[in-house]
């Protein structure tokens, strides 16, 4: 047996080595990776009997993700902890990144040999890709596991309204539709004994030329290995339907994150997919599924107790600039206030009054604020060890994004509209003075486009979108008027805190939003160790009656001999 160190609270307090051998360690191969949220989660999960994954493979095309992957996949291959230099990178002790491929050249090659920036459905990846999943496939005789999430703007609903309004956008030829066929042939040739994939809600309503595309997706991963070769499993199913057929509820295959411990109304598809000989040993008791958390977690747990910053302007971002801009936000909202309750009213002044009392002081910081990286006693222990790394003394990627003028005013209102109305403003509920020039602001197609984060509730699905422009996730505190950071939406998509985001913010943005919750993929990750260690159980019982039949032979291949000379005699 090996002796592999196992880090426990993201290598807060030292090592725990236990005992695990080779054949306990899964390797997996992740497609469609983005930032690594599911590899992150399924890395650190190691059972208590020593079942855990090893990442072998992770592709991703987009460069400034793939570096924020690669950069994680590097960090992994430290037994003992993150080295020294990268937290004094964290800490803002350096100004640029230390040359990790100098300083730790072996490290750095194993992970530029388990990390791909390839386009998969491109002739030219496909080679590569083909190459390393047959060695995968030969070393380990089909004990691997397949993670992925095909790339979703061709089926969220929100990516469908904006297409509708393209005249030049033709489905049909959208090859984004088609990418789950991908993930399906690396399955084939895998041939793992469980596979993950995750995609948007709209999956389930998505058509391609009049035709629903989940029937056809459910049909290619159950036939990856020939008919029926893999059995598919809900894990948070409405009603115990079992494995999917024709006719059952697609909606059973949703998960709602913010059920299992996220703090964050995240809905997606999740499919888990057995190879039949796995799935046959199965019982009703023992299927793949989910437990629901104890408490919500909500956005107060997880960002509330992070260092005050204040917005920023997109021009003229000084101190004096920016304390004109909030007087005048604030004198504008007094003279033209919403209709409301005394009640109400009380609570939207005060969230006015603490927006002036912070506009009548020194200025913010919102470059270099240490300190606070700490999170609440309230917030569950679990979720809590898993964020925190008491080596950060400032959060990366934490810095604010530069807004309007006119957008700090519509921020500030619309936080202070939350604080009253424990909800956000729609477009109509607006004064006049604060009605933004936008086309559709009068139509109700997105009479939600200014939308709080409320504190005591989880947050509403953290998207690409947030690289836009932040309407979508203005910061709850009143007097700091502005959209979250990166950080602070990392937090709510559950990213540990010694995470790294590599790129310019508008892309930081787009990482965070497209991931998949890494704590969400840690439970996952633990759900599906309970069929692996049932099925390393059940070949290991085989193994043993083979060595005992095989011993039984031996020792009657010498009687059977002597009769034979007997009979010859």
């Amino acid at each position: 047996m090996e002796l592999v160190p196992i880090e426990i609270v993201h290598r807060r307090n030292g090592t725990l080595f236990r005992m695990r051998s080779a054949a306990r360690t899964f390797p997996v191969v992740d497609l469609f990776s983005g930032p690594g949220g599911l590899a992150e989660g399924f890395s650190e999960f190691t059972s208590q009997s020593g079942l855990g994954y090893r990442i072998a493979l992770s592709v991703e095309k987009d460069k400034s993700a793939y570096r924020t992957l690669l950069l994680r996949a590097f960090l992994r291959k430290f037994e003992n902890g993150f080295p020294s230099e990268y937290y004094e990178f964290l800490n803002g002790c350096g100004t640029e990144e230390p040359d990790w491929a100098t300083l730790y050249p072996s490290h750095w090659k194993a992970a530029c040999d388990e990390t791909k920036c390839l386009a998969l459905g491109a002739s030219s990846a496909r080679e590569v890709i083909n190459e390393r999943i047959a060695r995968i496939r030969d070393q380990h005789e089909g004990r691997s596991v397949l993670l992925g999430g095909p790339p979703c703007q061709a089926y969220s609903v929100i990516g469908r309204s904006r297409n509708a309004g393209n005249s030049k956008y033709k489905p049909e030829k959208d090859g984004r539709h088609l990418l789950y066929r991908e993930y399906a042939r690396v399955l084939k040739d895998l041939q793992p004994v469980a596979a993950i994939m995750e995609n948007v809600r709209g999956m389930l309503s998505a058509k391609r030329n009049g035709v629903p595309i989940f029937p056809e997706v459910m049909r290619s991963l159950r036939c990856a290995g020939g008919i029926d070769s893999y059995r598919l499993f809900a894990l948070t199913p409405a009603q115990c339907s079992g494995p999917w057929v024709e006719g059952a509820r697609p909606e059973d295959y949703l998960v709602r994150a913010e059920e299992h411990g996220v703090p964050q109304a995240r809905h997606r598809v999740i499919i888990v997919c057995l190879r039949r000989d796995v799935a046959d040993l199965l019982s009703e008791d023992h299927l793949p599924r989910l437990e629901g958390a104890s408490a919500t977690v909500t956005v107060r747990e997880v960002i509330g107790a992070m260092p005050m910053l204040r917005s920023r302007l997109s021009r003229c971002d000084d101190t004096s600039e920016w304390l004109k801009a909030m007087r005048a936000a604030c004198e504008l909202i007094d003279a033209n206030p919403p209709e409301m309750s005394a009640s109400e009213q009380t609570r939207f002044q005060g969230a006015l009054n603490r927006a002036l009392e912070t506009a009548g002081r020194s200025e913010v910081p919102f470059r270099d604020v240490g300190g606070n990286t700490a999170l609440p006693e309230t917030l569950c222990s679990d979720l809590r060890d898993w964020i925190y790394d008491d080596r950060i003394e400032k959060l990366p990627n934490n810095e604010t994004r530069g807004h309007l003028p006119s957008d700090l005013a519509r921020y500030l209102f619309s936080a202070a509209f939350a604080e009253a109305f424990g909800r956000s403003p729609r477009t109509f509920e607006f004064p006049e003075a604060l009605i933004a020039d936008h086309k559709n602001w009068d139509t109700g197609k997105f009479a939600d486009r200014f939308r709080v984060q409320l504190w005591d509730r989880p947050s509403c699905t953290v998207t690409s979108h947030i690289s836009k422009d932040g309407h979508y996730f203005i910061h709850p505190d009143s007097s700091q008027c502005r959209s979250l950071t990166v950080r602070e939406a990392a937090r709510l998509q559950t990213f540990p805190d010694n995470y790294f985001f590599h790129g310019p913010r508008t892309q930081q943005y787009v990482q965070v939003g497209n991931a998949v919750p890494p704590f969400l993929a840690y439970q996952i990750a633990g759900v599906l160790s309970d069929v692996l260690e049932r099925h390393d159980r059940r070949e290991s019982r085989r193994d043993d009656r083979n060595s005992a039949l095989s011993g039984q032979r031996s020792v009657a291949e010498p009687d059977q001999l002597e009769l034979a000379a007997v009979a010859t005699a």
